[in-house]
């Protein structure tokens, strides 16, 4: 929740925002709301606040934090192995039709689509949009292009997480047949480009006159989203006929749409441009509830209040209080130690992506191990004001799309199209790689020239950029890459275990001290331990040292993706709730 915030308003339309299974009931209840679709699009501040009511909706899918547990069990972060939850059987992908918690994702997509599809119905015959005055004009053609830039993105994460889908366009209230089948995603994913360049087009730019700098879509907003849906589009997915993973034949063309898209907004630097501290985009903005200045942050969910479970979203803070005591952030995500030895130790992101304590209940700092190592870039203690009470939704927003991950796609679909790297693309990396090394920027090593090679780079990049951001996973997935990466990623964490090399000089055991707001060490997480006790003021913690085998992590290097199967845990079975509310859905991909 931040400043200039998004007001988080109820949809006034409320009888016609129910989830997909309840469609055909709401035909038959009276409206509980004093108001209409005539009166709610009779004028362009009341229009304004409907589209509030798809930010909410946004907000709800967001809001126990489901997505961003999903992404994990890929080589950067692994579901807590010595404290398995409800939520295990996402991390191991043995997830089945029954479990509950997909319905807090699934139902809210298909709210927010039903709420985008009756504003884009009725904006556009308004007779203000048509003939109002050009302040009117430019407030609602804004309206129609969230709306329609929403309703994409709410499909994008309903292909991206379960394949072919319903695809309706219109509001259930003026469909003829409720029960739809699903639709290719091909076909989706065709119409959502084609609808985010129409947004773009009405959308204004960031800071443009009259355009305060806060959480809701710009132009510059749309064309990254538009940048990701195409070169998703252009990826590996899992197909309903042949239950392999494939690409579309024309999938260079999805490659051209996102290369260009990216292109063009990487020319608006006047509107979008990296924060030259990157930590400062997490903690100086995110957790002390400002909007980064340098508008990197191209999409992000625009928390409700803290303490509302059903708007406030779970996914962050995550660093654990005195072991979650306090129940103010779950600490059930855990980094890899084969991540946390991936990064080079000049690259700042290391210390942002992955933290290496917990908070006590004084708000001194407790050192940890290793293997209990948080995702770090929602730590509670960079939180203002503090908490001050046991809750776990802290009104922190969460970040779906910064530009380094905009600059990389283009990069990507550069080296692609042109079968190797370009100097432009060589450039993007580059930019993205130095922010990283900030201050250590002659050290980011050879950009490399072969089109292989520089695709290696920027999967690596993309890993140590934009690490715990609930992106790895999907991007793993598009490049068909998800299914080796477990595979060798268990097979580094049992080398480490081993001691084997390139693990076999590492440090057993760290010194410490924490008299400052983060840990100092007085030894290299790089060389092995130095002989004889620590420095005077300096404590030891086992560091690799619970790496090896122990009754609570006796299978921790194989429990990694445990339950993965090719070509059928890339996606989610469908929720059996839709499935018994829709006799015309129907249940693929082998579950």
């Amino acid at each position: 929740m931040k400043n200039n915030k998004i007001l988080i308003t109820v949809l006034l339309l409320s009888t016609l925002i129910l989830p997909m299974g309840s469609c055909r009931k709401v035909l038959d209840l009276a409206p509980v709301s004093a108001f209409d679709e005539k009166y709610v699009f009779s004028n362009s501040q009341s229009a304004t606040s409907a589209i509030y009511g798809v930010y909410r909706a946004l907000a709800a899918v967001y809001a126990n934090g489901v997505i961003g547990l999903w992404s994990i069990d890929t080589d950067e972060f692994i579901g807590d192995v010595s404290n398995p939850g409800s939520l295990d059987n996402f991390h191991r992908y043995s997830t089945t039709p029954q479990n509950s918690a997909m319905a807090l994702t699934f139902t809210p997509l298909w709210q927010g689509i039903e709420r985008a599809n009756i504003i884009i119905k009725n904006v556009p015959a308004m007779e203000l949009y048509k003939s109002g005055s050009a302040t009117d004009k430019a407030q609602l053609k804004r309206v129609y292009g969230e709306a329609l830039a929403l309703r994409a993105y709410f499909y994008l994460d309903l292909i991206r997480y379960w394949g072919d889908v319903p695809f309706p366009l219109e509001p259930s209230i003026d469909q003829p047949n409720l029960s739809l089948p699903k639709v290719d995603r091909d076909i989706i994913y065709d119409r959502i480009i084609e609808d985010l360049r129409v947004a773009a087009e009405l959308m204004p730019w960031r800071g443009d006159s009259g355009v305060n700098n806060d959480e809701r879509l710009t132009k510059g907003s749309v064309k990254g989203i538009r940048a990701l849906a195409a070169i998703t589009a252009g990826g590996y997915s899992l197909r309903k006929a042949s239950r392999q993973m494939e690409r579309r034949k024309d999938y260079l063309k999805m490659y051209q749409i996102a290369r260009d898209e990216a292109y063009e907004l990487m020319q608006r630097r006047d509107k979008h441009r990296l924060n030259p501290d990157y930590r400062a985009v997490f903690k100086d903005a995110n957790m002390v509830s400002k909007i980064e200045p340098n508008g990197e942050v191209l999409f992000e969910v625009a928390d409700g209040e803290r303490g509302n479970a059903r708007f406030s979203n779970k996914n962050g803070p995550r660093a654990a209080i005195d072991n979650n005591s306090f129940n103010f952030g779950s600490g059930a995500i855990r980094g890899l130690p084969t991540y946390f030895y991936a990064f080079d130790p000049l690259d700042t992101r290391r210390d942002v992506t992955l933290c290496s304590y917990y908070i006590n209940r004084d708000r001194t700092i407790a050192v940890q191990r290793m293997l209990n190592m948080t995702d770090g870039k929602y730590r509670i203690d960079w939180k203002e004001p503090y908490p001050t009470t046991s809750d776990a939704y802290q009104g922190v927003n969460w970040y779906l799309l910064r530009l380094s991950d905009v600059i990389l796609i283009f990069a990507e679909a550069e080296n692609e199209l042109k079968n190797g790297p370009t100097p432009e693309a060589k450039s993007a990396f580059e930019e993205v790689r130095k922010r990283g090394f900030k201050g250590n920027e002659t050290n980011i090593g050879l950009t490399p020239g072969t089109k292989e090679a520089f695709f290696q780079a920027i999967v690596d990049e993309r890993r140590f950029e934009l690490g715990g951001e609930g992106i790895r996973k999907p991007d793993l997935i598009r490049w068909n890459l998800l299914g080796t990466t477990l595979i060798k990623t268990r097979a580094e964490l049992t080398k480490m275990r081993a001691n084997e090399a390139p693990y076999n000089l590492l440090p057993r055991t760290m010194w410490y001290k924490t008299g400052e707001r983060e840990p100092k060490y007085a030894n290299s997480f790089y060389l092995a331990t130095p002989s004889g006790v620590p420095p005077a003021g300096y404590l030891a913690i086992g560091w690799l040292q619970d790496i090896s085998p122990t009754p609570q992590y006796a299978n921790y290097n194989l429990n990694l993706g445990r339950d993965f199967k090719p070509n059928k845990s890339e996606l989610f079975p469908i929720p059996q709730g839709a499935l018994d509310g829709n006799p015309n859905l129907t249940q693929d991909y082998g579950y």
